[in-house]
């Protein structure tokens, strides 16, 4: 069953301009953010790499889904990234998921609000700590 597994877990929160990544520790206790990275033509073989670098043996992508449980606009291009992933993944042990991603950027953003980020200074980290609230969901038994 999904989530059961022993190991670190990486997961990625698409956008169109910064994809948000974040990564476990082994016991799957707490997610911590990573930098994000660029999306773009490259986007898949950057993650692959960070895959390789980080050694996760679950990597969960975000879904996004509207508040109702429908998939939102967004879902198209993060489902084609999901697929992707799992061609490029095959093969090598390493479990690839879709996770619900609903309001884990609006969470994200109340929680640097309230660490005294500014909006301005946390543009460039939103993306990633969305990326952490999507692990830590995933991690706290919402895997699917």
């Amino acid at each position: 069953m999904t989530g059961e597994r022993s190991g670190r877990v990486l997961a990625i929160d698409p956008g169109t301009v910064r994809v948000g990544v974040a990564v476990s520790d082994s016991a799957r206790q707490m997610a911590f953010p990573r930098e994000a990275v660029a999306a773009g033509p490259s986007l898949v073989d950057t993650l692959v790499q960070l895959i390789d670098d980080e050694a996760p043996v679950t990597v969960v992508v975000g879904l996004p889904l509207t508040l109702d449980g429908q998939r939102a606009q967004a879902a198209t291009s993060a489902t084609a990234l999901f697929e992707q992933l799992q061609r490029r993944l095959e093969g090598t042990g390493i479990e690839v998921v879709q996770h619900d991603e609903r309001l884990t950027t609006k969470v994200a953003a109340r929680q640097m609000t309230a660490s005294g980020t500014s909006q301005r200074a946390g543009r460039s980290r939103i993306d990633s700590a969305a990326a952490s609230v999507l692990l830590q969901g995933f991690l706290d038994g919402g895997s699917r």
